[in-house]
């Protein structure tokens, strides 16, 4: 059962962003730190991906664990309530995810998932070593 009335869950779930969302600015943040510069949001490639670096035709997609359903976290758990509405939406944006991917690198860009659970403080050597490894690999 959801601990908000209908109204007020109605709400919330309206002020969610798409875009420059808390997640992706911290991203941002750290690889602008790590010396790397890149382009945000390309209408141009499939799915608009958050972070491009059009020199390296290489491109980042942060996922929002519950929205993208990440399986290897607590957050990318399924709802308890109103199923019949969440589990194809939440479906759909994981074929949805697959598919831009597949787009991307179709057209010979390699596109690289970073998941909201990986932004934690504890995790932040290991997202740095992700990053850098991918961004400086060679084709």
């Amino acid at each position: 059962m959801d601990v908000f009335d209908k109204e007020k869950r109605s709400k919330i779930m309206r002020n969610i962003k798409g875009k420059n969302t808390s997640i992706e600015i911290k991203l941002r943040k750290l690889i602008y730190s790590l010396g790397y510069r890149y382009r945000l949001h390309y209408a141009s490639l499939p799915g608009k991906p958050d972070i491009v670096f059009p020199g390296r035709k290489k491109v980042i997609f942060i996922h929002g664990c519950f929205w993208h359903q990440h399986t290897w976290c607590k957050r990318g758990s399924k709802p308890k309530s109103n199923l019949e509405y969440w589990l194809p939406k939440l479906k759909k944006n994981v074929e949805r995810d697959k598919k831009k991917q597949e787009e991307i690198m179709a057209l010979g860009w390699n596109p690289l998932i970073v998941w909201e659970c990986e932004l934690k403080a504890k995790n932040r050597e290991a997202l740095i070593e992700k990053i850098t490894s991918f961004l400086e690999e060679e084709e």
